[in-house]
């Protein structure tokens, strides 16, 4: 630079969101989080882990039937069976929930939902989605 002092103005497009409690994240262009930045839904990583848990105590037979692991956790069995089912997402979607990098379409609710069990229609089911 000169002696002069001169001033440079850099535009970077940003957008905030929302997010439950109240915080807010800010996001870069293309909606994604910068790094470091926690933008994991903690409902659906929290149910992605039970589920899976409870999905290892079935193998490891601990209990026979949902019914049994049901009851041992004191939930509704239907409950259950539906949050098991997220045991068969594409191991890219599970990826993508824990790291932070879903849709922001992809909640819990919508995961309870029926959704084709091969991979590659789950994918195209969640890019028609976007």
């Amino acid at each position: 630079m000169t002696g002069a002092a001169q001033m440079l103005t850099v535009r970077v497009p940003l957008a905030v969101r929302k997010q439950r409690g109240g915080r807010k994240l800010v996001l870069m262009p293309g909606g994604m989080a910068p790094r470091g930045a926690s933008a994991a839904d903690t409902t659906l990583v929290k149910a992605l882990a039970r589920a899976f848990r409870w999905r290892r105590m079935m193998e490891a037979g601990r209990y026979g039937t949902i019914n049994e692991l049901a009851a041992a956790e004191k939930i509704n069995s239907s409950y259950v069976s539906r949050l098991l089912r997220l045991t068969l997402l594409a191991p890219d979607i599970v990826e993508a929930v824990l790291d932070g990098r879903q849709q922001e379409a992809m909640t819990l609710p919508g995961l309870m939902e029926p959704f084709p069990v091969e991979w590659s229609r789950q994918n195209e089911m969640l890019r028609a989605q976007r």
